[in-house]
């Protein structure tokens, strides 16, 4: 088996928009706009949402007799508005797994019931080291001691009811994306690297006039970070799903931020090892750079398929991310190496 070549620049591209569309769990909407336009592109997938706002796109193959799918997910971790506090701020509520403390200054965007949005940043509540001192060093960093101060003028609750901010509102944070020397450094690089590397593999497939080997279900999700992305959306006659999600990289992991990595064990247990093997080998043989990985504290669209009673066998590969659920970072060696693997598995 020969690979196709890979647009590099297509991939970079759909990254980047990707990344700069909003999206936390619960407002994905836009981007599942935008990937779906990106992949309507490709007229032999057949696109449809289901009742949760996931993508799902049918790709007939070469045979039928045991179908496939892969799934990569949209959404991103994020905020809602718990409190409409009386000094005009405002209390946050976490969307996934935030941690306070690696967002404390983001910037950010409050995306309001009617449409519009006010920036503003999330501080600690004794912000101010000319104030309050050592206090600033060691205050916890938890809902009651962090806050988003809006960009407006706002002193009391009255004020944020009249830019019509109210409880539930979600909160987006900066996503800050830099591209240098083929690094890639942005936050929420889990999942939409993915996303975009899937969305590659189509386009190389369709590019040479290459269709799967079987028919294939891509399943967009957008509820991953919370635990029930792929709960729904993947066909009942489905035989096995390789889920493309970030590599966690850092002391103790094999992953780095310049291969693609296979995960053989998470926090749910050990992946399927035939199919992990079935991946390793195609690997193997096309000279695709990997590593093997197991993650402790780590969970995926897969262990959701799975526990919603989906009969399938489940592998996981992805891009290896240095500092994940942080200000994340990978590179593009890492990212083509994960299209190429994906593309083998398609067509193999």
């Amino acid at each position: 088996m020969s690979l196709p070549p890979i647009d590099s620049d297509y991939l970079q591209k759909t990254l980047a928009s990707l990344l700069n569309i909003p999206s936390p769990t619960g407002y994905t909407q836009q981007a599942i706009q935008y990937t779906r336009q990106s992949l309507s592109a490709f007229p032999e997938l057949e696109l449809s949402l289901n009742r949760k706002g996931a993508l799902i796109a049918r790709w007939p193959g070469q045979q039928d007799n045991a179908p496939r799918a892969l799934t990569a997910h949209v959404d991103t971790l994020g905020a809602m508005v718990k409190e409409v506090k009386s000094n005009g701020r405002l209390r946050l509520t976490p969307v996934g797994g935030y941690v306070w403390n690696t967002i404390e200054g983001e910037g950010c965007t409050v995306f309001t019931r009617n449409g519009e949005t006010v920036r503003g940043s999330f501080l600690l509540t004794k912000a101010s080291s000319h104030v309050w001192g050592k206090d600033v060093a060691t205050l916890e960093r938890n809902d009651e001691n962090l806050e988003l101060r809006l960009d407006a003028r706002c002193e009391s609750a009255e004020d944020v009811d009249a830019l019509g901010i109210e409880v539930g509102d979600f909160v987006a944070f900066d996503p800050r994306l830099e591209i240098n020397n083929g690094f890639v450094r942005s936050r929420h690089l889990d999942d939409k690297a993915c996303v975009a590397c899937l969305a590659t593999a189509v386009k190389a497939l369709h590019d040479v006039g290459l269709k799967p080997s079987q028919t294939t279900h891509l399943l967009i999700s957008n509820f991953e970070e919370v635990g029930h992305g792929a709960s729904t959306g993947i066909p009942a006659e489905t035989t096995e799903l390789v889920v493309l999600d970030m590599a966690a990289v850092g002391n103790g992991q094999a992953s780095d931020e310049f291969h693609a990595t296979i995960c053989v064990k998470d926090s749910g247990g050990p992946y399927h090892h035939g199919l992990s093997l079935r991946l390793r080998q195609l690997a193997d043989d096309l000279q695709i750079p990997y590593r093997v990985d197991i993650y402790p504290f780590y969970g995926s669209d897969g262990g959701a398929a799975l526990r919603s009673g989906n009969d399938l066998a489940v592998a996981l590969i992805g891009p290896g991310v240095d500092a994940s659920h942080n200000y994340e970072r990978t590179h593009m060696d890492a990212l083509i190496a994960t299209t190429q693997w994906t593309i083998a598995y398609l067509l193999s």
